[in-house]
């Protein structure tokens, strides 16, 4: 057998065999529960089966080592306590970002210490560990109790509900990502950065290009440019794009919701190809755009969160005239309470503090005593709460 064909063939079954354990593990009970309500064969038992912490995560990273070792972006690993050292690498283990092996390999074996790297990286930590502990879990408690809120029908009660679990998974998300990367600064490694204030986009293009970029790239740069990606034609582009979106949906769970919110991006990205073009030639559209992005982000998440029928229910509910204002005698009372943490995380959700103004040496002295700050804050706040996991912890 000649020597591409051999190589060819171990990425055949490595993909195999990584993808099968997958669907075993993940979804092979969302399958047979399905085949069972579709034929009604009710002599099949369902299949439950514990899902592996970060499955999802370490899968894509075993096929991008094999990806880029076949495509000769990176040499094969000889060693096997390193290759073991990459897949199973603990700060970013359970929810990413996904490491690519080209951009880690050489790390691995000859990273270095350093204690100005430690530094910045147990800041990033603390930053991250504020992120979760601080705004995450604080917003949660909104989104939670205006969906079980007996006046939740009220669709300006939804849009708040809506809007809270929109930060709260940003914050979640985006603060085990900066953990992540503070963690492996500490310990030599750099990273990819995974989030890019997804909120601030121009569209929403722009917003997967800012939102989990280690998984929108990795699916751009292993499914979809192999596929042909941008260099087909229109009928075949939109096939790959079909294809992408829907993986994107089942990759982050088990469920017709998760498929139906990646339909729901290919749909948003194939109209926004065609009025793009247009939009960007104008300023006000653009602004307006941008405005029509975050409706459809905040919707997107409704989709997310919760079974698909509830999801549908919701949204109908959120855009129905007669009811949207008729719950404004409780957004008073919820809003005194909780608009304090709304601002705060609309705030942390732009990249004002990035602007150089805070880049001198009385900053950097003031960022080293805010982030000890935020520790005790986090401590206290850890002690007095039960446990909160990450929400990608089920992904």
């Amino acid at each position: 057998m000649e020597k591409s064909a051999r190589k060819k063939l171990f990425l055949t079954l490595c993909v195999i065999w990584n993808v099968g354990l997958l669907f075993v593990f993940k979804y092979l009970g969302f399958f047979v529960k399905n085949i069972k309500s579709i034929f009604n064969l009710q002599n099949i038992p369902l299949v439950e089966i514990t899902l592996p912490i970060g499955i999802s995560f370490f899968t894509f990273q075993i096929l991008s080592y094999a990806f880029d070792v076949y495509y000769q972006k990176a040499r094969a690993q000889d060693n096997v306590l390193n290759l073991s050292l990459y897949v199973v690498l603990f700060p970013q283990l359970i929810a990413g970002p996904i490491v690519r092996y080209e951009t880690i390999a050489d790390q691995i074996e000859n990273r270095r210490e350093t204690f100005e790297n430690f530094s910045l990286g147990l800041r990033r930590f603390v930053v991250g560990l504020a992120k979760k502990c601080l705004l995450a879990d604080s917003i949660a408690l909104v989104a939670k109790h205006l969906y079980e809120f007996p006046a939740n029908q009220y669709g300006v009660l939804l849009w708040l509900g809506a809007i809270a679990y929109t930060f709260q998974i940003y914050f979640d998300f985006s603060g085990y990502s900066d953990m992540a990367i503070g963690l492996g600064k500490m310990f030599g490694f750099r990273f990819e950065e995974n989030f890019n204030y997804p909120y601030t986009a121009s569209s929403v293009t722009d917003f997967w290009r800012r939102w989990h970029i280690s998984l929108s790239s990795w699916f751009r740069d292993y499914v979809y440019i192999p596929l042909g990606g941008n260099r087909v034609g229109a009928v075949r582009r939109v096939l790959n794009l079909f294809v992408v979106w829907m993986l994107t949906g089942i990759w982050h769970g088990a469920d017709w919701n998760f498929i139906f919110w990646g339909l729901y991006y290919f749909v948003l990205l194939v109209i926004e190809k065609k009025l793009l073009p247009k939009i960007t030639s104008h300023r006000l559209l653009k602004i307006v755009w941008r405005v029509i992005t975050l409706i459809f982000i905040v919707v997107g998440w409704v989709i997310f969160a919760a079974p698909l029928k509830s999801a549908f229910s919701r949204i109908i509910k959120m855009f129905e005239p007669e009811n949207f204002l008729a719950g404004g005698s409780y957004l008073k009372i919820i809003l005194k309470d909780y608009f304090p943490i709304f601002m705060i995380c609309a705030f942390a959700s732009t990249p004002i503090l990035k602007l150089k103004f805070f880049e001198g040496k009385v900053f950097c002295v003031l960022k080293n005593i805010f982030a000890v700050a935020l520790f005790a804050l986090c401590v206290c706040k850890i002690l007095g709460d039960s446990y909160s996991p990450f929400i990608y912890f089920n992904f």
